[in-house]
């Protein structure tokens, strides 16, 4: 699962084809259904997700931010990442909304595309004051696969940390077993 989410952080950040990145018309809006079913979760919670993506994000804004995570590592990639403008949001039923500051797509095959959306993390006063394991993992990162009517899956991954090996590859630590499923992800119009 580790390497899996390392690849599609690698893939958020190794994107270079800036015609995918063109500018929207209007917001691109998603709904999917979460399942989390990590060992930090009393049994499988559920719960429908929106997600709404008003801009994407640039080329340069990507390649700033590998260049801060490569040379000063995860907490100056956090900071970089939170003074970026907002590009989207996600929020789910009864939720405060959550703010997106990353947000790349690629094009796949047959007409489908692959998005990569990355945030930091809400962190709750008593994780701030008492410093839990939880508190070191201040990144979601959600990845979206879609088909080229906007349908698919996608998983999320709450709570990480990032890291990188001595070769420079980047990856995720996942603080849960296994990231948050996205199924019946579809386009709202």
């Amino acid at each position: 699962m580790r390497t899996a989410l390392a690849v599609a952080l690698a893939a958020a950040f190794a994107i270079a084809l800036p015609s995918a990145q063109s500018n929207m018309a209007g917001p691109e809006k998603f709904t999917a259904f979460a399942v989390d079913i990590s060992n930090t979760a009393r049994g499988a919670n559920t719960t429908p997700v929106d997600i709404t993506i008003n801009r994407w994000s640039s080329e340069a804004d990507r390649d700033r931010l590998l260049a801060i995570f490569r040379d000063k590592g995860q907490d100056a990639l956090l900071d970089a990442l939170q003074k970026l403008p907002v590009v989207g949001y996600l929020n789910t039923p009864g939720s405060l909304r959550y703010d997106l500051h990353f947000a790349r797509q690629r094009p796949e095959a047959e007409g489908g595309r692959m998005v990569f959306l990355m945030t930091d993390r809400y962190v709750t006063a008593w994780e701030a004051m008492n410093h839990p394991r939880r508190y070191d993992y201040k990144f979601t990162l959600i990845q979206l696969q879609l088909d080229k009517d906007g349908k698919g899956v996608g998983k999320a991954s709450i709570a990480t940390k990032i890291t990188q090996t001595k070769d420079g590859t980047i990856e995720l630590e996942n603080f849960s077993s296994s990231p948050v499923m996205l199924n019946d992800v579809h386009p709202v119009k």
